[in-house]
């Protein structure tokens, strides 16, 4: 087992047995010293259900109100006229089908990718490399869409997708530590509400089962689940 360095261990000895209120939280993953770079922030939700049924997969999108702090570099694969609008809109990469065959040899230049619904013919061929990644296009998180040009912009303002995994947890980024405490409150309670409001309908019983708010190099702190405001 690897041992946790110097800063990591004081910033562990702080963090109490119980669950936080996503104010208190935030404040005291703000004390900690645990990096020279301005680390990105978390939140983890273990729900109750087996996303090995279709039934009990928890997906979706959320628009966090003040954005990552990371601008990503987005991949629109298209033809015709929604190539120009995707480049106006501020797409990084616009290509067509000829993209899909640079991918599949390795190339991974991108955060996000947009397709046109024309282009899923060629795209479908890349869900083994950008399934697990979670860069697969998909009509359900607006990534499959003629509307290029607001999909590259929602994801340039900070939408972000999320996904179930095999263990039944589901992770999102909703700042950086730089951020006002008030910011990254709202952020997380965003990606919080949003996650409540997918649950699907397969799910019986207790549906979040645990909620951790961590930074890239800091301990995680559990977060008081029956807090999150639905609204």
């Amino acid at each position: 087992m690897a041992k946790k360095g110097k800063k990591l261990r004081e910033a562990t000895s702080k963090v109490e047995t119980r669950q936080y209120l996503l104010e208190e939280a935030i404040e005291l993953l703000k004390s900690f010293d645990t990096a020279k770079f301005d680390e990105t922030v978390e939140v983890a939700m273990r729900l109750g259900v087996d996303p090995r049924h279709a039934d009990q997969m928890v997906r979706g999108t959320v628009q966090l109100p003040h954005g990552t702090g990371k601008t990503k570099r987005v991949l629109v694969i298209a033809d015709g006229e929604a190539m120009k609008q995707a480049e106006e809109a501020g797409a990084d990469l616009v290509h067509g089908e000829e993209i899909v065959a640079k991918i599949m040899e390795g190339f991974l230049d991108f955060d996000a990718v947009i397709a046109t619904p024309s282009m899923m013919r060629v795209v479908g061929r890349l869900g083994r490399v950008l399934g697990p990644r979670g860069l697969m296009p998909n009509p359900r998180t607006g990534t499959v869409t003629m509307d290029v040009a607001n999909a590259v912009k929602e994801i340039k303002a900070g939408k972000v997708a999320y996904k179930v995994d095999k263990t039944g947890i589901i992770h999102g980024p909703v700042g950086k530590k730089s951020f006002d405490a008030p910011k990254l409150a709202e952020n997380a309670m965003s990606l919080m509400r949003s996650v409540l409001k997918a649950k699907p309908p397969g799910a019986k019983g207790r549906y979040i089962h645990s909620v951790y708010l961590s930074s890239t190099m800091g301990p995680g702190i559990e977060i008081d689940s029956n807090s999150i405001e639905v609204s």
